[in-house]
C-alpha cells in the first residue's frame, strides 16, 4: 500500500473543502450538478457526440439518457442527428444552457472573488492560481485524448 505524505493529504482536504463550500454558493433556482457538468464541459469543447461526452463526462451512455432529454426539454441543449451519419446523435448547448451556466458560475465566482479579498494576505492569491494551474495538469494527468482537447478549447 502506498503512503500517503501530509502535504498530499492537505491538499486533498483543501481542494475537497473548497469544492463543497463552492457547491453550497451555487443559487437557489438553479440545474442539477450533473446537467451543470455537461453543460461546462459542451461549452468549453463544443458540440459533440453522445458517446463522446459521455466518456468525457466518465459516465455510461446509457446513464446520460435521461439527463440529455430533459435538458433539451428544458432548452438547456439543442440535439440533432450526425451530418455523416444521421443515427449518432449530436448534443450543443443552447443560448439558454449558456445562460444558465453563466448564473450558476457568476455566483460561486462572486462568493470566491469576495472570499479572497477578506481572507487572503498578500502573495497568496498569486500563490493559489499557480496552485490551480498545477492542479488543472494533475487533474488531466491520465485522462486521454478528451483532456487535451478540453485544455485547447480553455486557453
Amino acid at each position: 500500500m502506498a503512503t500517503i505524505s501530509d502535504d498530499t493529504a492537505l491538499i486533498v482536504r483543501g481542494v475537497l473543502r473548497l469544492s463543497r463550500r463552492l457547491r453550497s454558493e451555487r443559487p437557489v433556482s438553479t440545474v442539477s450538478l450533473s446537467a451543470l457538468s455537461l453543460l461546462s464541459t459542451l461549452h468549453r469543447s463544443g458540440p459533440m457526440p453522445a458517446t463522446r461526452l459521455a466518456k468525457a463526462e466518465r459516465l455510461q451512455p446509457q446513464s446520460l439518457s435521461r439527463l440529455i432529454a430533459q435538458m433539451d426539454r428544458d432548452g438547456l441543449i439543442e440535439r440533432r442527428p450526425g451530418k455523416e451519419d444521421r443515427r449518432m446523435l449530436i448534443l450543443e448547448i443552447t443560448a439558454a444552457g449558456r445562460r444558465a451556466l453563466s448564473h450558476d458560475m457568476t455566483a460561486r465566482r462572486a462568493w470566491l472573488e469576495g472570499a479572497m479579498r477578506k481572507v487572503l494576505v498578500p502573495g497568496e492569491r498569486e500563490m493559489l492560481a499557480h496552485a490551480a494551474v498545477a492542479m488543472l495538469r494533475l487533474a488531466d494527468e491520465g485522462a486521454g485524448e478528451e483532456s487535451a482537447e478540453q485544455q485547447a478549447a480553455e486557453e
